[in-house]
């Protein structure tokens, strides 16, 4: 009635194979999340750039671009060009915005305080740009 079973248990396979398996550590996944969020920053920041160019942008871009070389173990970023030519500048501030807070909560979560505070100038320079400064309305 009853068949024993002739093959290894999924559990003792998994632990055999644990060994074979490369891990992470839990900063190691942070840095690569890091890395990859002021990555796509550097590319909003870039379109910006070739779309309404600033000091400020340039500054950013350079800043962030050696946060993730240091962050991928010395491996520079690669930069993007304007491709996006309808985009829409405000558009592109809120998306950097975004980005920089994700960035801001995985640089917190690791202690990462070079990478904290760019992500915080970051979210402060969108927003800034995101306000509409709009001239009173005057009688007359």
């Amino acid at each position: 009635m009853y068949e024993p079973i002739r093959t290894k248990s999924v559990h003792t396979m998994a632990d055999a194979t644990d060994a074979d398996f490369p891990h992470r550590s839990r900063e190691e996944e942070l840095d690569i999340q890091l890395a990859g969020h002021l990555a796509a920053l550097l590319t909003v920041t870039d379109e910006l750039r070739a779309l309404a160019p600033s000091a400020d942008l340039d500054t950013a871009a350079e800043r962030l671009a050696g946060q993730v070389t240091r962050l991928r173990g010395g491996v520079p970023p690669t930069r993007a060009t304007a491709t996006t030519r309808g985009a829409r500048v405000t558009a592109l501030h809120r998306r950097a915005h975004a980005l920089a807070g994700r960035a801001l909560v995985v640089a917190a979560s690791r202690a990462d305080t070079a990478a904290a505070i760019l992500s915080a100038e970051r979210m402060d320079a969108h927003s800034a740009a995101l306000v509409d400064p709009r001239e009173p309305i005057t009688a007359g």
